[in-house]
């Protein structure tokens, strides 16, 4: 491993490595506070130290990819100073902070900052500004997909998606649209930046990817064990960063367990080491005693002609405790009549465990996100449930 400096100012970046430890340099008192998503109702803060905050992606660009079961990093190579990066998320948020200004800072690229987040208006800044890497959530890949066609973007070779997981269905459609095979990758604001993720070529449609270097990552149960391959269980990573809540005492053992870093999220893991997103926690919908995950089911609706986007979440049962109900944007030229909630209730059924259908489909004009395109889906349950 190697130890890297890194030097950035407004013009000019280097990146240097020496032999060293492999450890990243001792943190120091946390200098910026950094707001999490707002999937979950409460917001919070998280305490970040400038060393990390830029050396993180320096140090991983220069970290060797023959580490067991390690992926490439999805920047790993592929940023330079010719390029012209852009994306949908915030500064504000860790997604944003580093794939549209530190990492274009240490490689001497440069970023144009968006000034609308439309797929229109995002596919004509790539038109006109030669634009060769974004970044941004799936249902902006989705939404561009479907417009794609009516711009010159042919100066796009790299998209790299976050903040949610990349449906299949999405990330096919953006490749038939473009050519581009979109790069997923897990990451959270604990951590600071993506920790699972894979090249483009590496990418396997449906799977978040592998552990990139210097981290590592484990499927556990409550107990926190590793479960078998194929097994849902929590995700527990360890890895070079991290951070403490801020003014917060009573959550950051809850996050933070023997070492090990918990972000909410249920995966399984194939015995090749690619992780694949199951839901969040608190996104699991248990039905009749069956444990089914929302976003699997929204998923497949994706695949339906029919379906622009979709929630689906748990809906309070007398009989079942809860019933999966998924809440539906429809593309232009659709109604949504009763005929089509049979006939989507039955493509569900063919595709996967017909218990895990829907068993009541409402249609929306708009589904609440957050700024930087998550869906949330709290909002959507509380609506169920008053």
């Amino acid at each position: 491993m190697a130890r890297v400096t890194a030097t950035v100012s407004a013009s000019t970046a280097s990146v240097s490595s020496t032999p060293s430890s492999s450890r990243m340099p001792r943190r120091k008192a946390g200098c910026s506070s950094i707001p999490a998503t707002w999937t979950v109702r409460l917001r919070s803060g998280h305490a970040m130290s400038s060393t990390r905050a830029v050396m993180l992606p320096a140090w991983a660009q220069t970290t060797p990819i023959s580490a067991p079961g390690a992926s490439r990093l999805a920047m790993k190579g592929s940023c330079s100073i010719d390029d012209i990066i852009t994306g949908t998320p915030p500064l504000a948020f860790t997604f944003g902070l580093g794939g549209i200004l530190i990492f274009p800072m240490l490689f001497r690229a440069s970023t144009r900052f968006l000034e609308s987040p439309l797929p229109n208006d995002i596919l004509e800044t790539i038109q006109q500004y030669k634009i060769t890497q974004i970044y941004s959530a799936p249902t902006a890949y989705r939404a561009m997909a479907d417009i794609a066609g009516d711009y010159d973007i042919s100066s796009l070779r790299q998209g790299v998606s976050a903040g949610e997981t990349l449906p299949k269905a999405t990330w096919e459609a953006f490749r038939k649209a473009t050519g581009i095979r979109l790069i997923d990758g897990l990451g959270s604001t604990e951590m600071f930046q993506i920790f699972i993720s894979a090249s483009p070529e590496e990418m396997r449609p449906g799977f978040t990817g592998k552990v990139i270097p210097g981290y590592r990552a484990r499927v556990v149960d409550d107990s926190g064990n590793e479960v078998p391959p194929g097994t849902p269980g929590q995700l527990a990573v360890q890895g070079p960063t991290g951070c403490k809540y801020l003014d917060d005492p009573d959550r950051q053992p809850v996050y933070v367990k023997d070492g090990w870093n918990y972000p909410g999220d249920v995966y399984e893991m194939d015995e090749d080491g690619y992780f694949k997103y199951v839901a969040r926690a608190d996104d699991m919908i248990i039905s009749s005693g069956y444990n089914i995950s929302g976003p699997e089911v929204e998923s497949v609706l994706l695949e339906h002609e029919t379906v622009a986007e979709c929630a689906v979440i748990a809906s309070p049962d007398p009989e079942r405790g809860n019933i999966v109900k998924a809440i539906i944007v429809l593309r232009a030229g659709f109604d949504g009549t009763n005929d089509l909630i049979k006939t989507l209730q039955d493509f569900v059924k063919n595709e996967i465990a017909p218990y895990k259908y829907p068993r009541a489909i409402a249609f929306i004009d708009e589904l609440p996100k957050t700024q930087t395109g998550k869906l949330q889906r709290y909002r959507l349950r509380d609506l169920e449930t008053s």
